[in-house]
């Protein structure tokens, strides 16, 4: 909240001073003033937000700009970006630091940097989006929710909690073959820490005690006792990433181009994926295409022309498999975002919660109407507001492990056995009575099993708009409301704040 009040106060005084300018204007007509920006200039602003997924974030981001003498404005020559936050619901740490420059070495980009994500409520869905079938409205994350145990005592249940810590340390770079043509490379190295949560308990107000997670009752585990998730990466591991390919690149503007196209093909791999401490070695290729694009419209604004921009992009697994802890990964050759990630929340797909898809092929588009409403100058800084009412749409291309869980389509047993609504079992036991009330409640279509293949390639699409609040054309306040309408998929109003277009 205190982000969206950060933002609120230096619109109104934004308003305030565009208002006052224009009036100036208007009694002394003089020369527009040519926007230029020299030396240093910081961003920063409290990470006060909230979400579904993690709750209230507390910590604070900012990016650090040198524009030397002006020559390359709105291109900085040197860009450090760095987070450090915390979140209430998921107790997730998240630090960040990175560097970004055209200009350290001649003719090369340089992208580098460090992020530690620590998550000991981390969320897992489950495997290939709309085939995994769940509750959100009972099994929503965080949700304690008490049933009995095997041994006569009450649990109380996360079904899709366990936890997963992360480090990532990567380097990428860029350097022209002709005008706009560009090679890029890189090395990424990922390390990763599985299992189940770290749960420090809610106190419970009747009793004055804590209350635990029972931690059998997950789907995490569920996953590795089905062989889903495999022995040798339940743990966690390590992936030494290699890329390269090429880059298409006429944006007037990176931050938020006016015009222009950015497109990328090249191929990610892993050479050396698994966990040396068992043995567990899984290699892996991916090809990654993206395509963007930004045109100019042609309607004077005093802002500036509004700006449609979209987005297709596809990345899928060509050979070897992907280690569950990578395939959530979506790999950029330039980190906008501290964390790309699969299907859901801010990165791909709005509207649903984070990882929500996660699969071997992923296609998807984005489509988005770039408004900008005022613009004015503050504290010797250059702002911006724009709206952008934005469409969403994907569609897995390649299922993940999906002969493994369609056993549990195709067997009785295992229907029984990995049945995960532990609540509605309870009442069928103990309360018939009420469960006819529940599923009305709840998923009245809900026949018993985690997984149903014939959702796999169902289309997820999103719609919802935004607001945005730039300062020097590069530092950009986003907030962002969406709705996703694929059945199954709908996490109600999704609310996503934070820094950048989405592209």
């Amino acid at each position: 909240m205190k982000k969206l009040f950060s933002v609120a106060l230096l619109l109104a005084l934004g308003i305030s001073a565009f208002a006052q300018e224009t009036q100036e204007s208007a009694q002394a007509p003089k020369e527009k003033e040519k926007e230029v920006k020299k030396g240093w200039s910081f961003g920063v602003l409290p990470t006060a937000t909230y979400s579904k997924d993690n709750g209230f974030q507390a910590g604070a981001f900012g990016d650090v700009y040198y524009y030397g003498d002006g020559s390359t404005y709105p291109d900085p020559l040197h860009k450090i970006s760095w987070e450090g936050s915390y979140f209430t619901n998921s107790h997730r740490m998240r630090f960040y630091l990175a560097y970004d420059s055209k200009y350290l070495i001649p003719n090369m980009r340089v992208n580098a940097s460090v992020t530690y994500v620590g998550d000991p409520l981390y969320t897992f869905w489950g495997f290939n989006g709309p085939a995994s079938v769940q509750d959100y409205t009972l099994w929503s994350n965080r949700d304690l929710v008490t049933v009995p145990a095997a041994d006569g005592t009450q649990n109380n249940v996360n079904y899709y909690g366990m936890s997963r810590d992360m480090l990532r340390v990567l380097a990428n770079f860029q350097g022209q073959i002709i005008p706009h043509l560009n090679w890029a490379a890189g090395i990424n190295f990922w390390y990763w820490k599985l299992g189940n949560m770290r749960d420090n308990g809610v106190k419970n107000k009747e009793t004055g005690n804590k209350d635990y997670y029972g931690l059998d009752v997950t789907l995490f585990n569920r996953y590795k006792e089905l062989g889903a998730i495999k022995p040798g990466e339940a743990e966690g591991g390590m992936s030494l990433e290699l890329n390269a390919g090429l880059v298409f690149d006429t944006r007037d503007i990176e931050a938020a181009p006016n015009k222009g196209i950015w497109a990328e093909a090249y191929l990610n791999g892993a050479p050396y994926a698994g966990n040396p401490a068992n043995g567990y070695y899984s290699p892996y290729l991916k090809a990654c295409v993206y395509f963007r694009h930004y045109v100019s419209i042609p309607i004077p604004i005093p802002a500036g022309n509004p700006v449609f921009a979209y987005r297709l992009a596809w990345q899928q697994t060509i050979a070897g498999e992907t280690p569950f802890y990578m395939i959530q990964n979506v790999p950029l050759l330039v980190q906008r975002n501290m964390i790309s990630e699969g299907f859901g929340s801010s990165n791909t797909i709005r509207g649903m919660r984070e990882n929500r898809v996660l699969a071997e092929g992923l296609a998807w588009a984005n489509l988005e109407l770039r408004v900008k409403l005022v613009s004015f100058k503050l504290f010797n800084q250059y702002f911006y507001v724009a709206l952008n009412p934005f469409f969403d749409a994907g569609i897995i291309t390649k299922g993940y492990r999906t002969n493994i869980l369609q056993g549990v389509v195709n067997d009785e047993a295992l229907k029984t056995a990995y049945e995960y609504d532990a609540y509605r079992n309870f009442l069928v036991e103990k309360k018939p009575k009420e469960v006819a009330a529940y599923d009305a409640v709840h998923n009245a279509d809900y026949n018993g099993t985690i997984y149903d293949a014939s959702n796999i390639h169902k289309l997820i699409y999103s719609a919802g708009g935004g607001l945005k609040l730039a300062m020097n054309q590069n530092f950009i306040i986003s907030a962002e409301l969406a709705k996703c309408f694929t059945p199954g998929l709908d996490a109600g109003l999704w609310i996503g704040i934070g820094i950048n277009y989405q592209f």
